[in-house]
C-alpha cells in the first residue's frame, strides 16, 4: 500500500511542473504483467482473479490505475513496481575552509530506482565555502605588440597578490608565456630571426628567441618568487597576427603536475593578449597534419610538440577546461573583444574583460571577472546514459534556465542554494551511473540509476490452482497452464473439444481463420508476430500497429500511435499521419479570424471553400461578380426601388451593410451598373468575414436619363415629315428629268439615222426685201 501511495505522489508531482504528461497507458503487445509495466510509465496491472470477462484478452488487465478501478479492480489488487530514492552518501555542507577537503555539494552519492518514462525528482544543495583556495595561472602573450604590457606586468606582483588575499588567504599564482609555432608562415625561420625575432630598429633591446609556449612559474604563494620570475621575461615576436593561444591554454590545462594545480581550489587561467588565435586546421598552412591529442608534452618547461601537432579545436579546449575544473578569463584589448566574446560563448564558465592599451587595469579586470564567475553557479551532468534525460529547476534569488543546466546568478559566498533535479529514464536499464556537478568546482554527485521493469506479484506456489481448473498455476492473476491445456482458465484440453466449433469462433464473416495472422487455440486466436517483431491483435488478429500512414519516415509522424491501421494522434497534433500541430496561427487573418470564415483550418493551413484562394481564402477567382449579383440589393437599400423594394430588409439586410456617401474613401473596385429605372448607380463593395457579408459604399447621386421634350419631338416630327416630302419631290423631279434626258437622247439617235438629199430645190427662191429712201436723189 505504501508503494501505491508513493506512485500516486509521483503522479501528482506533475501539478508542480515536474511532469506535464497526460496520464494514459499506451499498450502494445501485452502477454504478462512485465509486458504491461514496460508499455508505459502510467500502466499498472490488475492481478484480481476473474477480472477479465470470458473470452476477453488478459491485456485488459493493463491500464491506468483510474481505469482499472473504474472497471472494478480493487486498489489492493493493483500491481506496480517499487520506486525509491536512496541517499548513499550525504555529508553535510561545510561552513568554512579549514585546510581539509571542504564539502560544497550535497548529497554526494544517490541511488534511484525508477519506472521507464516516469520522472523522479530529488534536491541537490550547494554552498560556496568562504576562503576556498584560488589557483591563478597568468598566461601572457609575449609577441612584440605586447611590449608595453610586459613592462606593467613586471610591476604587477604586489597588487595582484593583494587582490587575491581579499578573496582568500589560500591563494597561489603561476606564470606562463606564449607566442606561436616556430615554423613558416607563423614565424620567420631565418636562423638569426629565430634567435632574435624583434624589430631590427631597436637593436639594443632585450629579446628572447621565438617559442610556442613556455611554462615559467609553477603555482606559488610567494609574491617575491612571482616577481623575480616575471622580471626575467622578455618580449619575442612572430610574423602573422593570430597567436598560439589555444596551444598554450591546452598545455596549461592538461599538464597539472607541471602547473601545480591543487586538488581543492578554484582554478583560473588569465589569458592576456591583443591578437586573435589560431585553431584546429590552421596547422595545415605549415604542413602540420597531426591533430592535437589533448596530452601533456612539456619538457624543460617548453611545449615540445608545438611544431609537430596542430592547434586544438575550441571544442577540445572547452572539454578539457570542464574536465579539469578550469575557468578562463580572457583579458583582451578593445579590438579583440568581440572575437573573444564569441569564444567565451562556446566555453562554459568563462569571462571576457577589456584591457587598456598597456594592461594597467589587469588587476581590476581579474577582480571583476572572478566576482562574476564565482557568483554564478552552473550545475550540469557528465556521462549521461542513453535514454536518460535530466532537467534542473534552480531554487535561488536569481534563477536562470538553460538546456541541460541549472543556473543561479549573483550568489554570494556562504549562501546555500538548491536545485530540484528531475531524472527520466525512457527504457529499462540496470545500474547506469552519471555525475552531476557545478562547473568549475571539484565536488560531484554520483547518481546510480536502475529501472524496475518486473512485477512482484507474491504469487502462491500452487501448481494446480483451483482458479485454473487445477490444470495450471496463477501468475499475477492469470493462469499459466500445464502442458496439454490451453484457455483463459486452462479449461481446454487439446483434442478435448469439437475442432470445427472451436475454429468457427475464430472466423469472421469472410470465413478466414484469424485472418491468416494467428492460430486458433481453444476457440480463441493467438496472434503471430509481425515482420517488425510486434504482434497482430484483435479478436480475429485483424489489427496491426505498424501499417499506418508515415510522415518524414516516422510512423504517425512520431506524434501519435498506430492502432489497427489508423493514427491516433497525441494531444496537440492532427492529420492523417499526425503530421501537423493543432494550431490556427497560419490561418489567422489581420482581423483575427480563421480563413475569413470562408474555409477551415487544417494542419495550420486554410482549406478554402470552392472558388476561394489560399493562403487565407480572401479572394474568390471563380465566384460571380458581386457588382452584378448585389445590384438589386444595392438599389433597394440605397434608393428603395427595384425587385426587392417590398422585402428589402429580409432579402438583403443580413448580407449587405450599406452607407450612402457623397464620394468614395476606400480603393475597392468601382461598380458602375444600370438599375431597374435605367439609372446608372456607382457603388463599391468590400467583402467582410464570411461568404455573403459585404460593406457597401453607395454614391447618393444616380445618373438617370432626362424626361422627353414634347415641343422638340413635335417640331422634329414636322421637320422630319417636311424634309421627307421635299426629298420625295426632288426624287420625282429627278426621275422625270432622267426620263426626258433618255427620250432626248433617243431622238438624237433617230435623227442621226435619217438620210436627206443635199441638192438645191430649183423652185425655191429666197425671200428678198427692197428698201428705198424717198429723200435720196442720187447725188
Amino acid at each position: 500500500m505504501d508503494q501505491f501511495l508513493l506512485f500516486l505522489l509521483l503522479l501528482l508531482m506533475g501539478r508542480n511542473g515536474l511532469c506535464q504528461q497526460e496520464i494514459v497507458c499506451t499498450k502494445s503487445v501485452i502477454n504478462s504483467c512485465d509486458d504491461c509495466i514496460k508499455s508505459g510509465p502510467y500502466c499498472v496491472w490488475c492481478k484480481q482473479l476473474n477480472f477479465t470477462k470470458a473470452g476477453e484478452q488478459e491485456a485488459a488487465r493493463c491500464d491506468t490505475e483510474a481505469q482499472l478501478i473504474a472497471r472494478g479492480c480493487g486498489v489492493e489488487e493493483i500491481i506496480f513496481p517499487n520506486i525509491n530514492v536512496k541517499f548513499e552518501k550525504n555529508v553535510p555542507l561545510s561552513k568554512s575552509f579549514n585546510q581539509q577537503e571542504p564539502v560544497q555539494l550535497s548529497p554526494q552519492e544517490i541511488s534511484l530506482r525508477v519506472r521507464p518514462g516516469l520522472p523522479i525528482t530529488f534536491r541537490v544543495s550547494f554552498k560556496r565555502v568562504e576562503g576556498y583556495p584560488v589557483d591563478l595561472y597568468y598566461l601572457m602573450d609575449l609577441s612584440y605588440s605586447m611590449k608595453d604590457d610586459l613592462a606593467n606586468v613586471k610591476q604587477l606582483g604586489k597588487s595582484l597578490f593583494t587582490a587575491l588575499k581579499k578573496i582568500t588567504e589560500h591563494a597561489q599564482i603561476g606564470f606562463g608565456a606564449f607566442v606561436d609555432k616556430t615554423v613558416l608562415p607563423y614565424t620567420n625561420t631565418n636562423k638569426e630571426k629565430l634567435l632574435k625575432p624583434c624589430d631590427e630598429e631597436e637593436a639594443d633591446q632585450q629579446c628572447q628567441a621565438a617559442f610556442g609556449y613556455r611554462h615559467v612559474l609553477s603555482m606559488t604563494p610567494s609574491e617575491k618568487e612571482f616577481k623575480n620570475k616575471v622580471q626575467d621575461q622578455y618580449i619575442s615576436g612572430n610574423l602573422d597576427s593570430p597567436e598560439g593561444s589555444l596551444d598554450a591554454m591546452m598545455q596549461a590545462a592538461v599538464c597539472g603536475d607541471k602547473i601545480g594545480w591543487r586538488n581543492s581550489s578554484t582554478r583560473l587561467i588569465v589569458l592576456t593578449t591583443d591578437a586573435g588565435f589560431h585553431m584546429a586546421g590552421d596547422g595545415k598552412l605549415a604542413g602540420i597534419l597531426e591533430p592535437n591529442d589533448e596530452q601533456c608534452h612539456m619538457e624543460g618547461n617548453l611545449y615540445i610538440k608545438s611544431s609537430e601537432m596542430d592547434y586544438p579545436s575550441v571544442g577540445q579546449l572547452a572539454a578539457q577546461f570542464k574536465k579539469q575544473n578550469i575557468q578562463p578569463i580572457f583579458a583582451v584589448t578593445e579590438n579583440m573583444k568581440y572575437v573573444y566574446q564569441q569564444l567565451s560563448n562556446m566555453i562554459p564558465k568563462s569571462e571576457v574583460g577589456v584591457l587598456t592599451s598597456d594592461s594597467n587595469n589587469i588587476v581590476q579586470l581579474i577582480e571583476e571577472a572572478y566576482s562574476r564567475l564565482s557568483s554564478k553557479v552552473t550545475v550540469t551532468h557528465d556521462n549521461l546514459p542513453d535514454d536518460v534525460s535530466v532537467v534542473y529547476k534552480p531554487i535561488c534569488k536569481d534563477p536562470q534556465s538553460s538546456d541541460n543546466e541549472g543556473i543561479c546568478d549573483h550568489v554570494p559566498v556562504g549562501e546555500e542554494i538548491s536545485f530540484n533535479v528531475t531524472v527520466t529514464a525512457r527504457s529499462c536499464m540496470e545500474r547506469k551511473s552519471f555525475t552531476i556537478r557545478p562547473l568549475g568546482i571539484k565536488d560531484t554527485l554520483t547518481v546510480t540509476l536502475s529501472t524496475n521493469c518486473k512485477c512482484e506479484c507474491d504469487d502462491q506456489g500452487e501448481t494446480n490452482h483451483v482458479h485454473c481448473r487445477e490444470k495450471g498455476r496463477v501468475s499475477c492473476g492469470i493462469c499459466r497452464c500445464s502442458e496439454g491445456f490451453v484457455g483463459q482458465f486452462c479449461e481446454c484440453a487439446i483434442g478435448d473439444k469439437d475442432e470445427r466449433s472451436l475454429r468457427a469462433s475464430c472466423q469472421r464473416q469472410n470465413g478466414t481463420e484469424c485472418e491468416n495472422r494467428g492460430d486458433c487455440v481453444c476457440g480463441r486466436c493467438q496472434c503471430h508476430r509481425t515482420e517488425q517483431g510486434s504482434y497482430f491483435h484483435g479478436d480475429f488478429c485483424e489489427c496491426d500497429d505498424e501499417n499506418c500512414e508515415r510522415f518524414q519516415n516516422k510512423l504517425c509522424g512520431g506524434n501519435g500511435k498506430c492502432n489497427c491501421g489508423t493514427c491516433e494522434c497525441d494531444k496537440g497534433y492532427e492529420g492523417s499521419a499526425c503530421q501537423c500541430k493543432v494550431s490556427s496561427d497560419g490561418c489567422r487573418t489581420v482581423n483575427n479570424t480563421v480563413c475569413f470564415d470562408r474555409g477551415t483550418c487544417k494542419c495550420n493551413r486554410c482549406e478554402c471553400k470552392e472558388g476561394y484562394q489560399r493562403p487565407r481564402c480572401e479572394t474568390c477567382l471563380g465566384c460571380p461578380d458581386p457588382c452584378l449579383t448585389k445590384l438589386n440589393c444595392i438599389e433597394c437599400l440605397g434608393f428603395q426601388s427595384g425587385p426587392f423594394e417590398k422585402n428589402c430588409s429580409e432579402a438583403c439586410g443580413k448580407s449587405i451593410f450599406p452607407t450612402m456617401v457623397d464620394q468614395f474613401t476606400f480603393s475597392d473596385k468601382l461598380c458602375h451598373q444600370k438599375d431597374s429605372q435605367s439609372c446608372w448607380v456607382d457603388f463599391k463593395l468590400k467583402q467582410l468575414v464570411g461568404e455573403d457579408n459585404y460593406e457597401a459604399k453607395i454614391l447618393k447621386q444616380r445618373d438617370c436619363p432626362k424626361p422627353p421634350n414634347i415641343a422638340t419631338i413635335i417640331g422634329g416630327s414636322i421637320a422630319g415629315v417636311a424634309l421627307i416630302g421635299l426629298l420625295i419631290l426632288m426624287l420625282i423631279k429627278l426621275l422625270i428629268h432622267l426620263n426626258d434626258l433618255k427620250e432626248f437622247k433617243k431622238f438624237e439617235n433617230e435623227k442621226k439615222k435619217s438620210r436627206w438629199a443635199e441638192a438645191d430645190n430649183p423652185l425655191f427662191q429666197n425671200a428678198t426685201t427692197t428698201v428705198a429712201n424717198p429723200t435720196f436723189t442720187g447725188e
